[in-house]
């Protein structure tokens, strides 16, 4: 690891830890109730309690989350490129994307409980369905911004539309899919999460809402204090695999080792 990458590692740290103590000064400084915000101390020793059973339902959450995003990209791939290969489709399905992204998701997240049951099934749909339009919208945007002069290219080398699309369209849309993955990949937990709100008894979706019925604050932000760690993880790994993925594109100039 580039010494750039320490030091950013440090700040971030050191800034987290200034903001932690600070928290933790001011609600003592304030008298206020843990029932209204608990000190952080408190929040870590409610995580340090039940600590297994905090990440047993953490792994449930991060399971939903991670088949949600799956089934996303692989839907949301395919639909852009029947988007960008038909321009009737494109008037038809694109429309009805948007159209369909449009509704509260927590509005019909009740319908898949009926349709699906109350198992995994609904929060998988409905992970499914916050993260799919993110990477349908930018996948097709990635899949029309090749430069004309490179498909007339290889349209004069007799190339088939499926080398095309193979070999010249999905390179130059990497970017923007990544772009469009690392948002639906938040987008992604985010469903998970409501979906452990409209009917779950696993999952830390699950843990916020009983303990906001018995008022426990501390349990509900070590509930929230998992999720987002969950969420800088899972952003981190897509951002290491766009590393690799595309070490020659401009945005990932700076992390290339130097010479």
């Amino acid at each position: 690891m580039k010494t750039r990458d320490w030091q950013g590692i440090l700040v971030t740290a050191v800034s987290i830890a200034v903001l932690v103590l600070l928290w933790e000064f001011l609600v003592a400084w304030m008298h206020v109730k843990p029932i209204i915000l608990p000190p952080p101390s408190a929040v870590l020793r409610e995580l340090a309690s039940e600590f297994p059973w905090y990440m047993g339902h953490a792994w449930y959450t991060l399971l939903v989350t991670v088949g949600g995003f799956g089934l996303a990209v692989v839907v949301g791939v395919g639909l852009a490129v029947v988007i960008v290969e038909s321009a009737l489709l494109e008037k038809t399905i694109y429309t009805l994307i948007v159209g369909l992204n449009s509704v509260p998701k927590v509005a019909i997240a009740p319908l898949f409980v009926i349709w699906l049951g109350t198992g995994a099934e609904p929060k998988l749909a409905i992970a499914f369905l916050i993260a799919v339009f993110a990477i349908v919208i930018d996948t097709v945007l990635g899949l029309k911004s090749v430069p004309a002069d490179i498909l007339d290219l290889g349209r004069a080398l007799r190339g088939s539309r499926a080398k095309m699309l193979w070999r010249i369209r999905f390179p130059c849309a990497l970017p923007s899919m990544f772009a469009g993955m690392k948002v639906a990949i938040s987008l992604a937990l985010v469903g998970a999460i409501v979906g452990e709100f409209v009917s779950s008894q696993r999952g830390l979706g699950y843990v916020i809402l009983s303990a906001q019925g018995t008022f426990d604050t501390a349990r509900v932000f070590a509930a929230v204090l998992l999720l987002a760690i969950m969420g800088m993880l899972l952003f981190a790994a897509l951002a290491r695999i766009e590393r690799w993925a595309l070490p020659w594109h401009a945005s990932q100039q700076e992390h290339r080792p130097s010479a």
